[in-house]
């Protein structure tokens, strides 16, 4: 059974400060961004729904067209996130900049303002995509998807709290602590536990394309949360996991979700262990396609800005 995993006080110590107030900072982003969607959704509905030939004499049309006071003013607003999101791979080339903060807090908050992006540049142009516009406005939505699956290449590649990779001799040194620290326990069957470890074969992963090893890899983590249940039901019962929706929640035996976390986090790095090779040949792809597409994009979105704005001087 290949395993491999952090090391025992790293899955038993809390999680630090900077962390907690980076994830904090990231759902309080996304749920503004979900939020402000939302609120600009439920007042423009009735006039995103109406034909082209009908919105002229919409009440809301004067508001809401593109080039509208609301319309107008979430343009720049878009203009001002695309702005924002360039700053990331900028970070990569400037030191100065490249020093300030975690490479991995400025990617999560790159990802949120990639999708908010599109949603705020689809109310702008009121779901009208045509011309120049709608192909920049698809090119950058086919970034924002792009970006989805690179940030899930990227976590797939196991790294310190700095983003730096391990190297190979820590990681078969967490693997001997957690192997030692699962040997060790008698609170879960090494049988129930070991559901958790179905991995397919080294051979099977050398062998396959990048695209069906990305595939093997998003199948092994939808099936994770089924495996974890399955693990609390067989060692807690039917009674033991009736409050925690069959096992898909913790339960309130704290020997067993500790030793669930451990082998949890073992498995997960055995996993991205056995497909690394694949995962960097992934990202190194990812990288060749998305790269274009964003500056593509960005040439695009000046084309328009600059016709918008030469238009409406002439008015």
């Amino acid at each position: 059974m290949s395993t491999l995993g952090l090391t025992t006080t790293v899955t038993t110590q809390a999680v630090p400060a900077e962390s907690k107030g980076h994830k904090t900072r990231v759902a309080i982003s996304a749920m503004a961004a979900i939020g402000f969607s939302a609120y600009i959704l439920y007042y423009g509905l009735g006039y995103y729904l109406t034909s082209a030939m009908d919105r002229p004499y919409h009440p809301k049309h004067a508001l809401l067209k593109p080039g509208g006071l609301i319309g107008l003013s979430l343009g720049i607003f878009g203009v001002f996130l695309f702005l924002l999101i360039f700053i990331y791979p900028l970070r990569k080339r400037w030191q100065w900049l490249g020093r300030m903060g975690n490479s991995r807090h400025w990617l999560d908050f790159h990802i949120v303002m990639g999708l908010t992006g599109p949603v705020v540049i689809a109310f702008h142009a009121s779901f009208k995509f045509s011309g120049i516009a709608g192909m920049a406005y698809w090119i950058m939505f086919a970034v924002a998807i792009s970006g989805i699956v690179g940030r899930y290449v990227f976590a797939q590649i196991p790294r310190s709290m700095n983003s730096t990779e391990f190297s190979l001799s820590e990681l078969k040194q967490r693997q001997e602590t957690l192997t030692n620290e699962l040997s060790a326990q008698r609170v879960v069957r090494p049988g129930d536990l070991a559901i958790l470890f179905r991995l397919p074969s080294a051979k099977y992963v050398e062998r396959e394309s990048s695209l069906r090893a990305l595939g093997a890899l998003l199948w092994i983590d939808f099936l994770r949360p089924f495996r974890v249940a399955r693990v609390r039901r067989k060692t807690l019962g039917f009674f033991g996991t009736l409050f925690s929706l069959a096992g898909f929640l913790p339960s309130r035996n704290y020997k067993v979700e500790r030793i669930i976390v451990v082998a949890r986090d073992q498995a997960r790095l055995s996993k991205k262990m056995l497909f690394l090779t694949k995962s960097q040949k992934i990202l190194h792809l990812w990288h060749v396609v998305h790269r274009p597409f964003s500056y593509s994009f960005a040439v695009l979105a000046v084309v328009h800005i600059v016709i918008a704005v030469m238009f409406g001087l002439m008015r």
